[in-house]
């Protein structure tokens, strides 16, 4: 037994508690992923090693092969995982075992307890876990006792720190004497998980899981069957032989041909963590002026963080000549395609680069063009060819690919082909309508396509301003997304067809358009009512005019081609954000019986109630917030009570 010194006690934070409460009886069925994981860390641990020992060789301890054991003592009812690699100091331990550091972890906890599915029932919580990533955490799904045994490499006493827990809550903290640099892990076996206190199926485990795993996987031999008729001999107690368990071979390294869809998907684990098979993967070798391998893979479930966490994405693994540079590469992939995980390995970069000579390589500007057209080109093969795969990405990460359309401009009209939106036209209101689809619907002599942005799918789909639409039968694309107008603001053309929102500047269907058109509207300009209205708003909005676009409503509101959406501004605002001074236009359906019986109304007090309960109607049906709805509520009691 080694003694530990200077032990302490410490409490898990809360959340962690509950995480560990919610793996224990949440993933029972599927608890073997636990020697995944743990495969994966220690893998990890030899990769940074490795990385670290370029720069200060003496970091290896003397010691030139990093590898795993795994060791099975059937009679104790443990397993042991242990690495040669980086190791941990005890702050490292407690920052990385004593806590989940991961933000929105309270808020995760919550939605795991009331998620719903599309059926409408809890989701299912084995998948929420594999979106918040827990690794360590897995070995309390069988074990009801790990102890953690660590030494960072390069520390120069022979000083290491245990850390030791029954995961009900508490953990201990100590100081051991380590002889060597790593991780070692106990797991001690839950009554009702003896069966992996097995050699042999630890050692299926392995090739199932961690076949790939670019390190050596040793498990002690099997003792030798004794030989039938020989006579009993004196026992001689020898060192164990190991053996590797594993190919040890770096999968990406491999030809397509020898790889099968189980050894991609087991390795698409290994590197994201994630529970759940990929969706979809692309696997390329490039030669010739450069040379790099790429190896990448679409989730077939979004972190649940993954809009509001922008810049915490995990990105992809940098290898050069199959030493691990670095995970989370962020220079290698733009924001709008952070949900891809996988490897890049470069026969071209130095081994010593670091993450700001990445920004500066120009090789690395290449690579990183080659992996958007690597990432996109498989989109479009998915939604070309695997339609319902398609429609599965799209729910999931459709939201961060909309964020292409401002962010790569080079890639623009790619990233077009593959949006999808809900229509006028579209039944099942599932987001499932291309620009393709929606332009191959096109009247004859339409030119534009046409769409209207919300704050909420109901308020798009209700909007007033596609009652002229309706009517003549054009449809219109429904944007209700926090991304949509922002986005849109920079896509202004598809296929030589004009994108132009419905609810900006005018719209005239009428067949005569030019010199009639003048001449309506300087009528209009004249017209009484109109001006009556414009100067009793004129806090409120810029002018106030005839509609062409309505055609049951009253009244809408109308913004000028390049003016921000209400709802959007509002949101901007609300964030602190300093809009410049603008007002949009009030357009009135000159046929309503609203407007008619203002036509003639003596009282000043009563048109001015009117005029602004026109507005306020207006802003309501675009979703938007009143600045004074208890003045509305008593302006509508107020105009419903009988006169005289």
């Amino acid at each position: 037994m080694t003694e530990t010194i200077n032990t302490e006690k410490h409490e898990f934070q809360a959340e962690v508690r509950e995480v560990l409460n919610l793996m224990i009886h949440s993933l029972y069925s599927n608890r073997e992923i636990f020697l995944r994981e743990l495969i994966s860390n220690s893998s990890d641990a030899c990769d940074k090693l490795r990385f670290e020992a370029i720069s200060d060789a003496d970091l290896m301890g003397g010691d030139p092969e990093l590898r795993i054991q795994i060791e099975v003592d059937e009679e104790a009812g443990t397993v042991t995982i242990r690495d040669n690699g980086i190791g941990m100091t005890r702050d490292e331990v407690v920052e990385n075992i004593g806590t989940i550091a991961r933000s929105g972890t309270k808020k995760f906890m919550e939605n795991i307890a009331g998620q719903k599915g599309k059926d409408g029932k809890k989701g299912d919580a084995a998948n929420l876990i594999g979106q918040f990533g827990v690794g360590f955490y897995s070995s309390f799904i069988v074990a009801d006792k790990v102890t953690l045994k660590t030494r960072k490499a390069g520390s120069d006493a022979a000083h290491g720190v245990q850390w030791e827990s029954d995961g009900a809550g508490e953990y201990t903290l100590g100081q051991i004497e380590l002889p060597s640099q790593g991780t070692e892990i106990i797991l001690h076996l839950r009554d009702d998980a003896k069966e992996f206190a097995s050699s042999w199926k630890i050692r299926s485990l392995v090739q199932k899981y961690s076949d790939h795993i670019g390190f050596p996987i040793y498990m002690q031999k099997p003792p030798p069957a004794p030989v039938e008729g020989e006579g009993e001999e004196e026992v001689v107690v020898t060192e164990p032989e190991w053996e590797a368990v594993n190919q040890s071979s770096a999968l990406w390294t491999l030809q397509k041909s020898e790889i099968s869809s189980e050894d991609y998907q087991s390795f698409y684990k290994h590197i994201s963590h994630d529970f759940q098979d990929a969706l979809s993967w692309t696997h390329n070798r490039v030669e010739g002026k450069q040379n790099y391998t790429s190896l990448l893979y679409i989730p077939s479930k979004a972190p649940m963080d993954m809009m509001m966490q922008r810049d915490e994405r995990q990105g992809l693994r940098l290898y050069v000549h199959r030493v691990f540079i670095m995970d989370a590469a962020e220079q290698l992939l733009p924001q709008y395609l952070r949900f891809m995980r996988g490897v890049i390995d470069s026969d071209d970069l130095p081994l010593n680069v670091s993450r700001e000579l990445l920004q500066e390589n120009e090789l690395v500007s290449k690579i990183r063009a080659a992996v958007v057209r690597r990432s996109l080109d498989l989109l479009e093969r998915l939604a070309n060819k695997e339609a319902e795969k398609y429609n599965q990405f799209w729910d999931e990460f459709g939201l961060a690919l909309k964020e292409g359309l401002v962010e790569d401009n080079s890639n623009r009209d790619k990233i077009a082909k593959l949006l999808r939106y809900s229509s006028t036209l579209d039944a099942a209101k599932e987001q499932r309508v291309s620009l393709e689809d929606y332009v191959s619907r096109m009247k004859e002599d339409q030119d534009t396509i046409w769409y209207v942005t919300a704050e909420s799918r109901k308020a798009a789909e209700n909007s007033p301003h596609l009652e002229i639409f309706r009517k003549n039968g054009i449809e219109v694309l429904l944007m209700s997304d926090r991304v949509d107008e922002w986005a849109m603001g920079y896509f202004n053309e598809f296929e030589g067809k004009q994108m132009r929102n419905i609810a900006k500047g005018d719209v005239d269907f009428s067949d005569k358009k030019v010199e009639k058109e003048g001449e309506e509207k300087k009528d209009e300009e004249k017209d009484p009512l109109l001006e009556r209205l414009s100067a009793a708003l004129s806090q409120d909005v810029s002018e106030v005019k005839a509609s062409q676009r309505l055609i049951d409503s009253a009244s809408c509101l109308v913004l000028d081609e390049q003016d921000m959406a209400l709802h959007l501004r509002r949101m901007l605002e609300q964030a602190g954000q300093a809009m410049p001074d603008s007002k949009p236009a009030l357009e009135v359906n000159m046929d309503h019986p609203m407007l008619k019986q203002l036509v003639g109304m003596d009282s000043d007090d009563d048109f001015n109630e009117w005029a602004h309960l026109l507005y306020e109607q207006a802003v309501l049906s675009e979703g938007g917030q009143l600045e004074d709805p208890a003045g509305f509520v008593q302006r509508v009691n107020r105009l419903m009570l009988p006169t005289g």
